[in-house]
């Protein structure tokens, strides 16, 4: 994970190290040799995506020219992904990204015990079936259930209690969704039952400074824009708890302005997604080597 760009690129190569000193850890001796295990706990994945992602955002600042308020109009990401967007556009340091990720988490792994809830993705559901599914889960089992991530058409996850998650293959047959599928999760993100990694995040925000960005970002909790730190700084407690609104930001885009979208790591998941949503905008993907070069040529 990150490997190639870092053999390749001395900018991948310094960010790797200043997040493993700003972790006082080898995350990145951890994404490159493993154990997996270890690596796939959502206190080291959640840095180590960011900095495969962010990586490549150096390398192409450093060695491409890429400068995000002349060639970006806006930043995106999902989920984890918001904070990689707002370190690319500089309202965060690269350390304390690093620093806010482990922080949140640990926070998200322990807000629930071990067991008490779960996500399950909905295949075939479309946003309406999805909600409704989640409210009759959620009544059966007098339990919690909610829509966490409505990610594109047709792909849709829920979460809360392990019962309600339980119940749902059988329910979501009788509403015409496809498949209700168990994902493999420690803890029931982007929920209510999240409110104590929530509080813990206020915390670990207000420690923060948010810079000026260059260019705006898309919000996961309300799919707008915004710039204002204030703001953002709230949005990022609230998307904790909130449902991640990648279906509807993905559509804003055009409105934006947007023509073309760049994904910057991430294995073409989120450009797999936007093609779903919106098929007429124009999709390029950075993860390997060869990707920054080519790219860079079009700048």
């Amino acid at each position: 994970m990150g490997k190639a760009l870092a053999d390749a690129f001395g900018p991948a190569r310094d960010v790797f190290q200043e997040v493993d000193d700003a972790l006082s850890q080898k995350l990145s001796r951890l994404m490159w040799e493993g154990p997996e295990s270890e690596l796939v706990l959502t206190e080291n994945a959640q840095p180590a995506i960011m900095a495969a992602s962010i990586a490549v955002v150096r390398t192409l600042q450093k060695e491409g020219g890429l400068d995000l308020a002349k060639h970006a109009r806006l930043v995106a990401g999902h989920s984890l992904g918001e904070y990689t967007a707002l370190c690319a556009a500089g309202a965060f340091t690269l350390s304390d990204t690093a620093r806010l990720l482990k922080a949140r988490g640990q926070a998200m792994q322990s807000a629930v015990p071990v067991g008490e809830g779960g996500m399950s993705a909905l295949l075939g559901a479309e946003i309406d079936q999805a909600e409704d599914l989640a409210k009759e889960c959620a009544a059966a089992t007098n339990g919690v259930c909610v829509v966490a991530n409505d990610n594109a058409p047709g792909q849709v996850v829920i979460s809360g209690t392990r019962a309600a998650i339980d119940k749902a293959p059988e329910l979501a047959k009788a509403r015409g969704i496809k498949r209700a599928m168990a994902l493999n999760v420690s803890a029931p993100f982007h929920s209510p039952m999240m409110a104590p990694a929530a509080e813990r995040m206020r915390e670990a925000l207000g420690a923060i400074t948010i810079r000026p960005l260059a260019a705006p970002v898309v919000s996961n909790v309300t799919a707008t824009e915004t710039s204002e730190p204030e703001t953002i700084r709230r949005l990022l407690v609230e998307q904790i708890t909130g449902r991640v609104r990648w279906r509807e930001s993905a559509l804003a885009f055009r409105g934006y302005g947007v023509t073309t979208t760049v994904e910057f790591g991430g294995n073409k998941v989120l450009t797999g997604m936007v093609k779903r949503i919106d098929k007429d905008l124009q999709t390029v993907t950075l993860d390997t080597p060869a990707d920054i070069e080519a790219f860079v040529k079009s700048l």
